[in-house]
């Protein structure tokens, strides 16, 4: 009987064991893993949508370079063909996600040809929802409502932005009212070499 005492415990308390539920994996660590994975790559993409106000973008190449990674913070440049000097690259903008206490931030570094700032920078937005491992969302943040009041730009005050990256490619996304913008790249049209450095960098 003494031996029985000691076999039972152990018996509750691997029942115990295994009926305690597997904690799912975060959604958000998920996406920035998948993202980090790919980090040195770049590759190619086109413009998704139609609307009248990315005219300019229409049958643009479009580059994505996932340049440089850290556990903590993820930069991709996104360089467009014939938008730039003399219809040069635009080499102007940069996307960066960063992990928070709370979940991820991104935000837009935009620079003019000679490396310096534009009148709006770093503007975007944090997470609010756990999301998936394929899809996060963005809405525009008190800081960047601030900043397009400001600089006159109010239209972009309810601004949500989203990132995609699925097992085909990487999807960057904005959406508010009577406006909808994406662009899409493919994992199967890497670019090699990568682009030079965004300006500024």
């Amino acid at each position: 009987m003494k031996h029985a005492l000691p076999l039972l415990a152990t018996a509750a308390l691997l029942a115990g064991c295994a009926a305690t539920p597997a904690t799912p994996p975060n959604p958000q660590d998920a996406f920035f893993a998948a993202l980090a994975e790919r980090c040195g790559q770049a590759y190619a993409g086109k413009i998704e949508t139609s609307e009248a106000a990315d005219a300019d973008m229409q049958g643009k190449a479009m580059v994505m370079h996932i340049r440089h990674c850290t556990p903590h913070r993820i930069e991709i440049p996104f360089h467009i063909d014939g938008l730039g000097p003399d219809d040069s690259w635009d080499r102007s903008r940069t996307w960066i996600v960063t992990r928070t206490a709370t979940g991820l931030r991104l935000k837009h570094d935009h620079r003019h040809a000679d490396g310096t700032p534009d009148e709006r920078p770093l503007y975007g937005g944090d997470t609010v929802a756990p999301g998936t491992a394929t899809r996060q969302e963005f809405p525009v943040d008190a800081e960047s409502i601030a900043l397009f009041e400001r600089t006159g730009r109010r239209a972009s005050t309810t601004n949500v932005w989203a990132i995609e990256q699925t097992p085909l490619g990487f999807a960057y996304e904005l959406r508010r009212e009577n406006r909808h913008f994406r662009v899409g790249f493919s994992w199967d049209r890497p670019v090699t070499p990568p682009p030079p450095a965004p300006w500024g960098w």
